[in-house]
């Protein structure tokens, strides 16, 4: 039994991950293009273009095949309100974490949506992408997508 009159022990943990992943071919070519400020996707066996592009289609497990561009506009499907951001989050201020299914796309990518206040935001309503000054091949090329028609 624990002595209420002993403090409890602690330790310390950092958790990290302080290593580089290589990303292969696919992801390689996607994050390629978002460098050149568009976005891509795969092509399934069966017609269907999967981003962010996967090697396999997650239906079937075959292998998918050419690449598509599509959006950069998009449709909000669904998503999730962060009145409080974390230092790590990708905005300052209050966000959604949105499901966006981009035009000419047939699944939909997770990313933050600045849409200024909680009630602005709703699932159907149409977002662009805000890229970040100088890309360079990551995801976070795109800061965030906003409320409005692709430029």
């Amino acid at each position: 039994m624990a002595d209420p009159d002993r403090p409890a022990l602690t330790a310390t943990h950092v958790l990290e991950y302080t290593y580089r992943r290589s990303v292969g071919a696919v992801l390689g070519r996607f994050f390629g293009e978002l460098r050149e400020r568009k976005i891509i996707g795969t092509l399934t066996p069966e017609g269907r273009v999967l981003v962010p592009p996967a090697e396999s289609d997650p239906e079937t497990g075959e292998a998918t095949g050419g690449f598509v561009e599509v959006g950069p506009g998009g449709v909000v499907t669904t998503w999730t309100w962060v009145s409080r951001p974390r230092a790590v989050q990708p905005l300052d201020g209050p966000f959604a974490w949105a499901l966006i299914r981009l035009d000419g796309a047939d699944t939909a990518m997770l990313h933050a949506v600045d849409a200024g206040s909680e009630s602005a935001m709703r699932s159907g309503m149409r977002v662009r992408p805000r890229w970040r000054a100088e890309t360079v091949g990551e995801i976070h090329d795109i800061v965030c997508f906003e409320p409005g028609e692709a430029e």
